[in-house]
């Protein structure tokens, strides 16, 4: 374990560097690097607070770097604990898996076989050799998961409960034998509803949004990348109506779409390319699907299959629907970013072999105190679902809000953390 120490304002940071088996079945198999940054209150940086680990949102997400010590959830969490800032395996510091690193692997199976180990077992394993280096073989710590970091969370209470003292949960209680396909059914209707708020909201963007496609439809556009901007990548700007910002955030992109003589603007293409390229965590759209692998199942590119019996997604439709957090073969032919990726996210879209993520047993019988936030309106994490999880886990204890999207944690300052160790504390 590496370990560099230093201030931040309002901050004591330690970065720790931890050597980690790539495959914790087969420790054999070589190592990879995990990187997680340790933040607590100067004013008690040596006194012996309980930890708090943070799972990041994704998958693919790194966590969060820190901006300010006394705002949103991080500064309530560090009146009481010492926070841990997890990048997740591949992602961040964490022997990252960029466009770059795909490309030294010599085939795609061999990248598709790596590629297998970052899900969320691994990220457990990982979690519990961190612990037991940092906090001692005998100190549990709690975990605060945002939205895959909650599908995490789930995976850590089925396989190592003795080092979880609470759990926290924004977004992200998964359906425990939801398979893609059940996701897409239920997540589909929740965009095009968003995206029908969306313009009912703002609805000049939705003639702008057709003109914009009709556009691209006759030509495609270049971005500044040497990418194409064509209709399906114009719409998956809808990504960001899930977000409690969202609506805001794509109006004013469209603001600015267009010049005086109808060509698209330069600051569009520009936004439009860092929006839809994924340089900077392309395991959101890698690994997107392999969270919903089960034993004996393949995804097989289920969010394709789910478009193709909605009719009101057609390109040609009028409004043009957005989509949302899906991802689709063509991404990784016609994103620069993606396309070292391709032959292997092929491969993990016919994998069968899975791992089980969860385990209904365990976690029936979980003695954990858990505290879950449900977004009633989340976009990208059905409320359906994670209600019916809520009922399958021992001791936990669900919020349904539609106060919040699905940023909620972050959004609401520190109202949503606060909210939920009251209902842990509770619980326990």
């Amino acid at each position: 374990m590496i370990r560099a120490q230093y201030r931040l304002p309002g901050l004591a940071v330690t970065d720790h560097v931890f050597t980690v088996p790539l495959d914790h079945a087969e420790p054999g198999q070589g190592t990879i690097e995990v990187f997680a940054r340790e933040v607590v209150d100067p004013a008690r940086a040596h006194d012996p607070l309980p930890w708090l680990l943070y799972l990041q949102g994704g998958p693919g997400g790194k966590s969060p770097r820190p901006l300010n010590a006394t705002a949103g959830w991080l500064g309530h969490a560090l009146r009481t604990h010492r926070v841990l800032l997890l990048d997740q395996r591949g992602t961040g510091r964490s022997t990252p898996i960029t466009a770059r690193a795909a490309e030294r692997f010599g085939s795609g199976s061999g990248l598709a076989h790596h590629l297998a180990r970052f899900r969320a077992d691994s990220i457990v394993a990982d979690a519990e050799l961190i612990r037991r280096q940092l906090c001692g073989e005998g100190e549990r710590w709690e975990t605060l998961g945002q939205s895959y970091g909650g599908f995490v969370t789930l995976s850590y209470l089925s396989f190592a409960p003795e080092g979880l003292r609470a759990c926290y949960v924004t977004g992200g209680l998964p359906g425990l034998d939801a398979a893609a396909d059940d996701v897409y059914a239920a997540t589909y209707p929740r965009v095009r509803d968003k995206v029908n708020t969306y313009y009912a909201r703002y609805p000049r963007d939705r003639p702008l949004v057709r003109r914009i496609a009709d556009r691209l439809a006759q030509r495609a556009a270049q971005l500044p990348d040497g990418d194409w901007l064509t209709v399906r990548r114009l719409r998956t700007l809808g990504l960001v109506l899930g977000m409690g910002d969202g609506f805001e955030r794509l109006h004013w992109l469209l603001d600015q779409a267009l010049e005086s003589d109808g060509e698209l603007a330069a600051t569009f293409l520009h936004q439009v390319a860092n929006l839809t390229g994924f340089t900077d965590n392309p395991l959101f759209a890698v690994l997107q699907e392999t969270i919903y692998g089960h034993p004996g199942t393949a995804t097989g590119w289920a969010a394709t299959r789910a478009m193709a019996d909605r009719p009101e997604f057609a390109e040609d439709a009028d409004p043009l629907l957005f989509t949302g957090e899906m991802f689709y073969p063509w991404m990784f032919e016609e994103i620069a970013g993606l396309r070292p990726f391709a032959e292997a996210v092929h491969l993990l879209a016919e994998r069968t072999d899975w791992t089980a993520l969860y385990d209904p047993v365990r976690l029936a019988a979980n003695r954990v105190p858990v505290a879950a936030a449900v977004y009633h309106d989340d976009m990208y994490v059905d409320a359906g679902l994670s209600l019916r999880t809520a009922r399958a886990v021992g001791s936990l204890r669900a919020w349904v809000t539609n106060e919040w999207e699905h940023d909620g944690v972050t959004a609401s300052g520190d109202r949503v953390l606060a909210r939920l160790m009251d209902l842990a504390a509770d619980r326990a």
